[in-house]
């Protein structure tokens, strides 16, 4: 029973909020596609469900079946780790914020705020593997920009 509570709760813990986060980032996004529609005078996302309430879902089905093109000087290792380098930090970070009132955060870390500043950081490092791997002079200086910017956004 003690490794349940401390493996296997936790997990179904992290991966339900895993779950509700990217969901809510994209119903965030089509709430932002109807929005701007609507700025534009346009009808906006309204093809999948009523409304458009499936378009989350159906751009979830395209990203999964789109063919993975993979340029040929390319670091190939690299290449594909980088994004998910650049996605886990943004999803770690939530695991030392509390959620609901009397739940416990993930990982209940007592400098929290300091693991978010770290993590934060490690952040830009999938950024310029992605530019570094692609063996472009041109994406590496545009992924060093884009991580000056990150940090210094800190």
């Amino acid at each position: 029973m003690d490794w349940l509570q401390l493996l296997v709760f936790p997990a179904i813990r992290a991966l339900i909020l895993i779950f509700v986060l990217l969901t809510g980032f994209a119903y965030l996004t089509w709430f932002e596609r109807k929005l701007l529609a609507r700025f534009q005078v346009r009808y906006g996302p309204n093809r999948a469900g009523k409304f458009g309430l499936l378009q989350p879902a159906a751009d979830a089905v395209k990203a999964f079946f789109k063919e993975e093109i993979i340029p040929n000087h390319v670091d190939k290792p690299v290449y594909l780790l980088a994004p998910a380098l650049a996605l886990v930090p943004a999803l770690i970070i939530w695991a030392v914020i509390p959620i609901a009132k009397g739940t416990p955060a993930i990982a209940d870390v007592n400098i929290g705020f300091l693991w978010i500043l770290a993590v934060a950081g490690i952040e830009s490092y999938g950024i310029i593997l992605a530019g570094w791997s692609s063996n472009n002079n041109y994406s590496l200086l545009g992924a060093l920009r884009s991580s000056a910017q990150m940090v210094s956004y800190e």
